[in-house]
């Protein structure tokens, strides 16, 4: 039953995070965009001391369920080595123990926590789990999603109903789309070989919650008395931590799947409270014994699913649904010095060191105006460009899906306000003056009123119109420069501010 229970709410928080990424429309984040939120690092980063708290806790009580239940990559490497067992019933019992790899575990957490503090965001994304599973989701399920979708509104189309509406597929960064097919297909791998190598070998945080699961109240544990010695357990469990002929489990490893106790036909194994020696039961009362366990399972998972139905209720009140899709612009990217980062971001040294590079902003912005950076130092981390749209005032997406507060906004009046980048006006490419006709596009869609025309030839208050920039008013909002008809470069573009500012 307690494995019934773990699969139950291991699908429900796997399904839901997933399709954080999938959705294109902002609704799914008004449900279940908390889940994000109570992921481990995300949660570390955006200092939320109270979710890292009841993990912590979570794990001091119950062990690594964390990363049984809520971490979509373990439940990702479950799925595929579900997969591979479900070829032949032998493939059920194909693993074995192992020792644990210590020394690699501690070492790529050092590294990890060493990248962490120097700001080189990138090689912490790299060994993330949650930003892992985001760039595979974002980079590899979400356009696969989409193109259902538009095959939906294809056919809604021909039988005139607006049930779907269609939604552009791209490539948003060609190094981030090869990393997340490299880090699924090394994932697959391990996986299907082997269980959760990467969890118990690579992942940081698997190493933190298992040093912390070593002391948990409640563990598996193995009762010598009516263990046979079979091996059925240590050939089942995908972590490699049974030692079944010295009936020990290395607890650091443990998480807490439970198939180990759905496999013994012995009933040697349970999941009990680790500091106290087990009653003795009769044989008698052994019935009594497991409809208690029995009806305990079942309170269990009824109280967990109305939790996670209530909370999700709850948090659904929280935003509102906003559209709006930017027209796509047929243009190259100008070579900016600074990047320009979304709005909410603070500045470069705060973005670097609370973004996990998940890929749920660029996921969900609906403006095709985020995309991640191919800059070594913040690879995969999203920045903004002005090519298929521009960052709309009445638009705060991301600042609403991001989990750390690497994107923190607190109501759209500060967006607005909000100073990102300022416009730079390229004489050479300039409508006006390479085509001769009167144009203005730029100033006539600029929110803040930012860029005037003025004449070409101050002396000549006939001539024609050409665009000033007050750089003090502008926020960067990239609106003239994808409104521009210049091509391939807009005759103007925004440069982004390392720090940004309230105007």
């Amino acid at each position: 039953m307690l494995r019934k229970i773990r699969l139950t709410l291991a699908i429900l928080f796997f399904a839901c995070i997933t399709l954080l990424f999938l959705d294109f429309t902002g609704s799914i984040h008004l449900w279940f965009g908390w889940m994000a939120k109570i992921q481990f690092l995300p949660a570390v980063l955006g200092l939320n001391l109270g979710i890292v708290a009841l993990l912590v806790v979570l794990t001091l009580v119950l062990g690594r369920v964390y990363c049984s239940v809520i971490c979509p990559l373990g439940v990702f490497q479950d799925i595929v080595s579900w997969l591979n067992a479900r070829r032949s019933k032998k493939k059920k019992y194909r693993f074995s123990h192992s020792p644990a790899l210590s020394w690699l575990r501690y070492g790529m957490l050092g590294v990890f926590v060493v990248a962490l503090v120097a700001g080189i965001g990138s090689v912490a994304a790299l060994l993330a789990p949650y930003s892992s599973y985001g760039r595979i989701a974002s980079n590899l399920f979400a356009p696969v999603y989409r193109w259902g979708n538009n095959v939906l509104a294809y056919l809604a189309e021909r039988a005139d109903s607006y049930a779907f509406y269609e939604t552009d597929v791209w490539l948003k960064s060609l190094p981030t789309f090869l990393i997340a097919v490299a880090t699924v297909v090394i994932l697959a791998i391990l996986a299907w070989r082997n269980g959760r190598t990467y969890c118990n070998t690579i992942c940081p945080v698997g190493t933190v919650l298992g040093f912390l699961s070593k002391y948990s109240l409640f563990r598996v544990t193995i009762d010598t008395d009516k263990c046979n010695a079979c091996t059925l357990c240590s050939r089942r469990c995908k972590a490699s931590c049974i030692d079944s002929k010295a009936h020990r489990i290395d607890y650091s490893r443990c998480v807490a799947c439970m198939d180990c106790i759905d496999t013994c036909a012995h009933g040697a194994i349970s999941f009990r409270y680790a500091y106290g020696k087990p009653k003795a039961t009769a044989a008698k009362d052994k019935p009594a014994t497991a409809a208690s366990t029995d009806s305990n399972s079942r309170r269990s998972f009824l109280t967990a699913t109305a939790l996670v139905t209530a909370t999700a209720l709850m948090k659904a009140q929280e935003k509102k649904v906003d559209g709006g899709l930017a027209t796509i612009e047929d243009k190259k990217i100008p070579n900016r010095h600074t990047p320009i980062l979304p709005p909410g971001a603070r500045s470069v040294r705060h973005f670097a060191q609370h973004c996990t590079a998940c890929q749920l902003c660029v996921s969900a912005c609906p403006n095709g105006v985020l995309r991640p950076s191919t800059d070594l130092l913040k690879l995969m981390q999203p920045e903004a460009s002005y090519e298929r749209g521009y960052c709309r005032p009445e638009c705060a997406r991301c600042a609403e899906v991001c989990p750390t507060g690497a994107i923190h906004l607190t109501d759209l009046a500060e967006k607005v306000s909000t100073q990102i980048g300022h416009a730079v006006w390229v004489k050479e490419n300039c409508v006006p003056l390479t085509d001769g006709v009167e144009c203005g596009n730029c100033a006539r869609h600029c929110p803040t009123g930012a860029i005037q025309m003025i004449p070409s030839d101050p002396a000549d208050p006939e001539s024609r119109k050409i665009p000033a920039v007050n750089t003090e008013r502008c926020i960067g909002c990239g609106a003239c420069e994808n409104l521009c008809p210049a091509r391939p470069f807009s005759a103007i573009y925004v440069e982004g501010h390392e720090v940004q500012r309230l105007v």
